[in-house]
């Protein structure tokens, strides 16, 4: 399982697969996401806004990322 680190109290779903490096931009993460590719925490999301906090995970493409604090 791979983790990104965040220094706030969230990021957003597009914005976590970026850091992630699953995507190479926002514009592809919206497609992706609004196309129910993404799961948060086991279950499917289409709002590339969706705000993850600390202990979420996302999963994309068999790849699973958990959001940690700095």
């Amino acid at each position: 399982m791979q983790e990104i680190t965040i220094r706030d109290d969230f990021i957003k779903l597009g914005q976590a697969m970026k850091l992630a490096g699953l995507v190479g931009s926002g514009v592809e993460a919206k497609v992706l996401i609004q196309d129910g590719l993404v799961l948060v925490n086991g279950e499917v999301e289409t709002r590339r806004g969706r705000k993850l906090v600390v202990g979420d995970e996302f999963e994309f493409e068999g790849n699973t990322i958990k959001v940690t604090a700095l």
